[in-house]
């Protein structure tokens, strides 16, 4: 799921990020989620498109499969270099959302897998979008909503305490819930939004898990040992094939209308 970005809870560095990034991205339904946005885009071969987010790069080169012109943009040195290794023939450049280097009506397609939670001004961002977006072109965003990951545990008052104060610790949480009066309120046309639900009963994700007990530790919300008892029962649960993750995913596409102005 390109960037799980940012999904991690807490990772150390973006070398610990990426690997949960390559379990993630390698699940059946991932891939078939990514296949689902680029259809959305409705693209057709040489048409350009940019990847906000491209964490280490298997969109662009998924997109690039498909005869499309993708350019990848991540925040993060470490990703892009990362990704650029992966897929030495493919377009990455450092880059952020509310300032994406490219010109005004340069691309037919763009897309941000799990990336709009981590912005603090989203609308800024679509701003952003519309202004490289040709008239008619398409915008594909994908993410989660950080208030609604379903976890079982045998402690559900203090899973629900970890999962809200994560939420509380991400720039915009519920962005993902928010992807169609966004999109609207940005004036774009032909607005829909799907949900898929991802569900995860392996050790893949326990890493995941962890990490959002860690971070919410680590702010101090919950103790030391609520932090131990309850990673301590998912590692339990991991190991005995108990785990149980379900979180929906929003996938929201539109088109930019002809008339639309970059400073809308």
């Amino acid at each position: 799921m390109s960037t799980l970005s940012r999904m991690v809870a807490y990772m150390s560095n973006d070398t610990e990020l990426i690997k949960l990034l390559d379990l993630a991205d390698a699940i059946p339904a991932a891939a078939m989620l990514r296949a689902r946005s680029y259809d959305l885009l409705r693209l057709q071969p040489g048409d350009a498109a940019v990847d906000v987010g491209c964490g280490a790069g298997r969109a662009v080169a998924e997109l690039n499969d498909r005869k499309v012109t993708a350019v990848g943009m991540d925040v993060s040195e470490e990703m892009i270099t990362v990704a650029q290794r992966r897929w030495p023939d493919a377009d990455f450049r450092a880059g952020d959302a509310y300032r994406l280097p490219l010109g005004d009506h340069e691309v037919a397609g763009y897309r941000a897998d799990k990336v709009f939670h981590e912005l603090g001004d989203p609308a800024r961002a679509l701003t952003e979008a519309a202004r490289v977006l040709a008239p008619g072109g398409r915008i594909v965003l994908i993410g989660q909503d950080w208030d609604t990951f379903v976890i079982d545990s045998d402690q559900p008052g203090l899973t629900r305490t970890i999962v809200q104060a994560r939420a509380d610790l991400t720039a915009s949480p519920r962005a993902a819930r928010g992807y169609r009066n966004l999109l609207l309120d940005a004036g774009f046309r032909e607005v829909e939004v799907e949900v898929h639900v991802g569900v995860f009963t392996g050790k893949t994700m326990l890493g995941m898990l962890t990490g959002i007990a860690q971070a919410v530790h680590a702010a101090g919300i919950i103790t030391r040992e609520q932090h131990d008892a309850w990673t301590g029962e998912q590692v339990r649960r991991a190991e005995q094939d108990r785990l149980f993750l379900a979180l929906p995913l929003f996938l929201a596409s539109a088109t930019r209308t002809d008339g639309h102005s970059s400073s809308v």
